[in-house]
C-alpha cells in the first residue's frame, strides 16, 4: 500500500498535475525520438546518446505515475504484488542506467572538447554502440539481482510501504529478518557506482573547462560551452535530489517525498526541455518534422 503522506483532499489537483506532466513527458520524448531519428543531419554520437536519455525517460516517467494517478482517481492504495515487484525491478534498473548514460554522455563531451579532431574516429558507432549497451546490460544484472534479495525476505508484518511507490528500502523494512546483506549490496551497487560515476563526470568537466580556457577565440569558447551545459544541467538534476535525500537523512518524510517525486515526475519532462528550448539542431529537426524550414546548424 504505497501511499503520499499529507495528501489527504487534495487528490483532484494533484491527479491533474501529475496528468499533465506525464502527458507532456511522453509526447515530448516521443516526439524528439521522432525528430532525432527522421533526420540524417542528427545522426551522430551525442544524439544517439540523447535518444537513450529519451527511452529512459519515458520509461522513468512511467515506473509509478499510472500507478499513482490510478491510485489518486480512485482513492485506492493497495498494489499487488507483482506491481510492487514491477516498481523496484524497473526503478533500479532504469535510474542505475540513466547515472552510468549520464557518465557515458560526460565523456563524449569531454571528446568533443578536448579531442575535437579525433572525435569522429573514437566516438564511432561501434564504440557508441558498445557504451550504450554496456549501460543498459550491466545495469539490468544490478536491478535484477536487487530485486531477487529484497523479494526473497519472510514477509510476516505490515504491508503498508511508508513511501509512494515501492522501491528497495521501504520494502526491505517490512522484512521481518536481517536486511544487513541487502543493504550491503545495494550500498555498493548503488551509492559506490554513483559516487564513482559523479566524480567521472567531475574530471571529465575540469578536463573541458581547461580545454575551453586555451581557446583564442570567444566564439569558440560560446560553442563549447554551449555543447556542455545541457548535459551539465541534466546531471544537476539528475544527482541533485538524490544527494539532498541520501545526505541529509534529518529531512522531514514529507519534504523527502517532494524532493523525490521531483526528481521522478519533474525531471524527465525538465531534460526534455532543457535539450529542446537550448538546441538549435533539434529545434530544427523538430520545424523540418512539421514540414518546416530547418535553421542553419
Amino acid at each position: 500500500m504505497p501511499r503520499i503522506p499529507n495528501t489527504k483532499g487534495h487528490e483532484t489537483i494533484l491527479f491533474i498535475g501529475f496528468l499533465t506532466f506525464y502527458l507532456c513527458t511522453l509526447l515530448g520524448n516521443l516526439l524528439i525520438l521522432t525528430a532525432i531519428l527522421a533526420d540524417s543531419c542528427l545522426h551522430t554520437p551525442m544524439y544517439f546518446f540523447l535518444c537513450n536519455l529519451s527511452v529512459l525517460d519515458l520509461g522513468l516517467a512511467s515506473i509509478s505515475t499510472p500507478k499513482l494517478l490510478v491510485s489518486l482517481w480512485t482513492k485506492s492504495r493497495t498494489i499487488s504484488l507483482g506491481g510492487c515487484m514491477s516498481q523496484v525491478l524497473f526503478y533500479q534498473f532504469l535510474v542505475s542506467t540513466e547515472c552510468l548514460l549520464c557518465t557515458v554522455m560526460a565523456f563524449d563531451r569531454y571528446v568533443a572538447n578536448c579531442h575535437l579532431l579525433r572525435y569522429l574516429i573514437i566516438m564511432n558507432w561501434r564504440v557508441c554502440a558498445i557504451l550504450a549497451a554496456g549501460t543498459w546490460i550491466t545495469r539490468s544484472f544490478h536491478a535484477t539481482i536487487l530485486t531477487s534479495l529484497a523479494f526473497t525476505l519472510p514477509y510476516c508484518g505490515p504491508n503498508v510501504v511508508d513511501y509512494y511507490f515501492c522501491d528497495i528500502f521501504p520494502v526491505a523494512k517490512l522484512a521481518c529478518a536481517d536486511t544487513y546483506v541487502i543493504e550491503t549490496v545495494t550500498f555498493t551497487n548503488t551509492g559506490v557506482v554513483a559516487m564513482t560515476c559523479l566524480f567521472l563526470i567531475l574530471v571529465s568537466y575540469v578536463c573541458i573547462v581547461y580545454s575551453i580556457l586555451k581557446m583564442n577565440s570567444a566564439e569558440g569558447q560560446r560553442k563549447a560551452a554551449s555543447t556542455c551545459s545541457s548535459h551539465l544541467t541534466v546531471v544537476t538534476l539528475f544527482f541533485g535530489p538524490c544527494t539532498l535525500v541520501y545526505m541529509q537523512p534529518q529531512l522531514s518524510k514529507v519534504l523527502v517525498t517532494a524532493v523525490q517525486l521531483f526528481g521522478y515526475v519533474a525531471t524527465p519532462l525538465l531534460n526534455l526541455v532543457i535539450y529542446t528550448l537550448r538546441n538549435k539542431a533539434v529545434k530544427g529537426a523538430l520545424r523540418k518534422l512539421r514540414g518546416g524550414q530547418t535553421t542553419a546548424r
